[in-house]
């Protein structure tokens, strides 16, 4: 028999360390490795980790924010505070193809002449679940005279049948007022560099591993340094809210890539700090992996048990029964979606269309 109380309730979640605001301050993480923070406004995330590596040519900028002058100037401000200006900025490293990830990262080639690093397969992915998709807006003329505008996603419906959700007015007409005052903040990034899986790049006087990691985004990329032992995660890998999986991918089946990308992380030897793109540094990398790991595994616990009870069921209706109803909407169909095909190509579900949308049922 227990002995806690009748009317024990069971402990607060901790605090989402990713909703929290941005703060000015530049914090030494390792000689050469200094940690800043880029406002960001958009659900559940309050900041992205802009991270300098510092070296005899200047300054490498790990994921340099959202595009917009707002970002960017944020962005000059924490350079400064760290004895850098734009123009020491040698290297924008992207560790995967979101806008909050690259945003600044074509203004610092254009500005800088900075290198533009990612992975072989960093392909830019606008989806409308992440940024406004008003349906007119001005064109620009980016330098090489080419007609600009932001590239939002042109699908109106997904890939399972259902029609795509715009974002509140208020958030894409923020876009579309940056837009406004200059198309070029959304500029694709043209990588100048590109890397692959154990490929070594020198930058903050060392040697850091390319560790590929797709299963976020399929062009995510990790960077190890064995030196001070330090992993760049990313969003592969954060320290209090699990990253999202998306059925819009080109790989059939994107949680088992994320899936084996986790399982990578148990194998990284001498690992001491974990900084990932929003949150707070963190030591226990195998620990963290394993508890994501575990989280998507209940999804696809209650999928189960759920296709059982629904013998037929659209993703829409799936998405009921893994989300809180306020989580309602494009992102949550799109990892439902992802879940439901996991399942599909293990063999475990079968998928057929009925009145224009994808219908799950048990094998």
């Amino acid at each position: 028999m227990s002995d806690a109380e009748p009317d024990e309730q069971p402990p607060p979640r901790p605090p989402r360390q990713e909703r929290e605001p941005a703060q000015a301050e530049i914090t030494e993480i390792a000689p050469g490795v200094l940690r800043s923070q880029l406002p960001v406004n958009l659900p559940g995330i309050g900041h992205v980790n802009c991270y300098f590596l510092e070296d005899e040519r200047g300054v490498a900028v790990v994921d340099p924010g959202l595009p917009g002058p707002a970002s960017f100037t944020a962005l000059e401000q924490r350079l400064r505070s760290a004895g850098y200006g734009i123009e020491n900025v040698h290297t924008a490293v992207i560790t995967h193809s979101h806008f909050d990830h690259f945003g600044g990262a074509e203004r610092l080639r254009s500005l800088a002449g900075a290198e533009i690093l990612t992975h072989e397969s960093f392909r830019p992915v606008w989806e409308s679940t992440e940024v406004a998709e008003p349906l007119e807006l001005p064109a620009g003329e980016e330098e090489s005279g080419d007609a600009r505008r932001p590239p939002w996603l042109s699908l109106r419906r997904n890939p399972w049948g259902t029609e795509r959700e715009p974002l509140p007015e208020k958030e894409w007409r923020t876009w579309e007022e940056i837009a406004r005052d200059d198309p070029r903040w959304f500029a694709t990034p043209r990588p100048t560099r590109t890397v692959v899986d154990a490929q070594v790049v020198r930058l903050a006087r060392r040697e850091w591993l390319c560790l590929h990691t797709p299963g976020h985004t399929e062009d995510h990329l990790c960077l190890f340094d064995p030196t001070y032992g330090i992993l760049l995660s990313g969003d592969h890998v954060l320290p209090t809210i699990t990253p999202h999986i998306s059925g819009l991918s080109p790989h059939p089946d994107p949680l088992a890539r994320f899936f084996d990308s986790l399982l990578r992380m148990g194998e990284i030897d001498g690992v001491t700090a974990v900084l990932p793109a929003h949150g707070h540094p963190f030591e226990d990398l195998s620990g963290r992996a394993k508890a994501i790991r575990r989280h998507h595994e209940h999804r696809l616990t209650t999928i189960r048990s759920t296709a059982e009870e629904f013998g037929t069921g659209t993703v829409p209706q799936y998405m009921t029964r893994l989300f809180s109803e306020r989580s309602w909407g494009n992102m949550a169909e799109s990892e439902t979606f992802a879940h439901l095909e996991h399942l599909r190509v293990l063999g475990e579900l079968t998928a057929t269309q009925r009145d224009g949308q994808t219908v799950f049922s048990v094998a």
